[in-house]
């Protein structure tokens, strides 16, 4: 019976790495589902961005007050999450505080656990009072209802009841090393849970370790809890956005790629000794013809599918697109949550079936309505907005390219434009001797 908490606090530990896993390996799966891409280059680059966009947050800090308690929640979860470390080896070998041995380095680092759990609980509080009182605009959008929205509020809970946890647990500790309890050294530094302390005054040592023991085991119950939260919540992203940023896109953002597909039509054409009628070789199966553009995730390549799945819904990109703030339906964090809802749609009928089996459902129409897409203007304030390096227009694009080159279904004014391109050299409807007559009529 006396290693009965260990072997219990082993197996929920086992329990709760296992099912992350499981689910994470789903994500991966699901991302995988997307066409492949190089990114091999600009390496050098890419691990900058790292450094300086994930680690360092600092596209969260060009709006300074979400941007600075971001900061404080951030690195009070990293550095908090280092006594983890302790708690395990504590849960499983029965031991207390056993990296006290570090003397006055494990003094810093539990004063630093301490203030930063309480500039957490400060950012915490801000966070749900700008969601709920201050009641932003971005927070409260029409694709920000139900899930979404409790979402943002159940994180923000158990933020603040980790933290809660955390400081109750070091101010009973704090009692039980005063009394000289057995078991409880004498160790660790509490600049904050000191001034909760003197609430538990004239508590039974029974009633002491009652209260530290239950702090303990909720705590660490609640980490846990948290950890496979994620997988079902946009905090995801605590996780994800280190591999986005790595992959975010690492040219001039008004340049966009040529398709594939395309350039190998067009060398075709090209090629005077090619023959586009021409039968396959005997033995060669005949490859079916490129798809162009995106109509569902599949076609898109897997580093959309990662950033779909990496959103924060922030709606940073949302408050900066200029169709959105003049009333077009077009939301960028919309298009990605809805990337993210169809992919996790795929992913659970491959679960279902072993394989894909189709639905009779896509991305376009189904999802993501053809007013929003030709809303957009391509003019990259929403990669620009984004903390995270997620890109919405390549996704929007894609799914344009399929419109026009799949569907020929563009907008009846943008076929005249390409049509005049094609026989006059020019969007406008004069031939190429009054190309510029255009002038006349400004």
């Amino acid at each position: 019976m006396e290693y009965l908490p260990n072997i219990l606090f082993t197996l929920l530990l086992a329990a709760g790495i296992g099912y992350f896993t499981f689910n994470i390996r789903k994500v991966i799966r699901n991302v995988k589902l997307g066409q492949e891409v190089d990114a091999s280059d600009h390496k050098k680059q890419r691990w900058n961005n790292v450094i300086r966009i994930a680690l360092g947050q600092s596209k969260m800090v060009v709006r300074p007050v979400a941007g600075i308690m971001h900061l404080f929640v951030y690195i009070g979860f990293i550095i908090i999450n280092i006594e983890v470390i302790e708690i395990i080896i504590d849960g499983i070998f029965g031991t207390h505080r056993v990296l006290s041995f570090l003397g006055p380095v494990y003094d810093f680092l539990i004063a630093s656990f301490e203030i930063l759990a309480l500039l957490v609980l400060i950012g915490v509080i801000v966070f749900w009072t700008r969601r709920n009182i201050q009641k932003i605009k971005r927070f409260w959008a029409r694709e920000m209802k139900g899930w979404p929205k409790n979402d943002g509020n159940y994180i923000l809970y158990i933020e603040m009841v980790l933290m809660i946890l955390f400081l109750t647990m070091n101010a009973a500790d704090l009692q039980l090393q005063q009394m000289g309890a057995a078991h409880y050294v004498e160790a660790g530094s509490f600049p904050i849970s000191s001034l909760i302390s003197p609430l538990f005054d004239g508590f039974s040592e029974g009633t002491l370790i009652a209260i530290e023991r239950t702090a303990w085991w909720l705590h660490i119950l609640g980490i846990l809890a948290f950890l496979n939260y994620l997988y079902f919540s946009k905090h995801l992203h605590i996780i994800l956005a280190f591999p986005n940023v790595y992959y975010g896109k690492v040219v001039p953002k008004g340049k966009f790629k040529n398709l594939e597909s395309v350039t190998n039509e067009v060398k075709l054409m090209m090629d005077p000794n090619a023959d586009p009628f021409a039968a396959p070789a005997e033995g060669d199966a005949e490859e079916e013809p490129a798809k162009f553009g995106a109509s569902d995730v599949m076609d898109l390549s897997r580093i959309q599918l990662l950033n779909a799945y990496t959103c924060t819904e922030c709606g940073r990109c949302t408050s900066e697109c200029p169709a959105n703030q003049t009333g077009k339906k077009l939301s960028p964090r919309k298009i990605m949550m809805d990337t993210r809802d169809r992919i996790e749609e795929v992913g659970k009928n491959i679960s279902k079936n072993g394989k894909f089996e189709p639905d009779g459902k896509q991305l376009l129409d189904d999802y993501i309505q053809r007013e929003e897409l030709w809303a957009c203007t391509t003019c990259n304030a929403c990669v620009e907005a984004c903390p995270v390096s997620i890109d919405p227009l390549s996704i929007i694009m894609d799914m344009r390219q399929y419109l026009v080159m799949e569907q020929s279904a563009a907008p009846n004014e943008l076929n005249i434009a390409m049509t005049n391109i094609e026989n006059n050299g020019a969007p406008w409807p004069y031939n190429q001797m009054d190309r510029l007559n255009w002038k006349n009529e400004a």
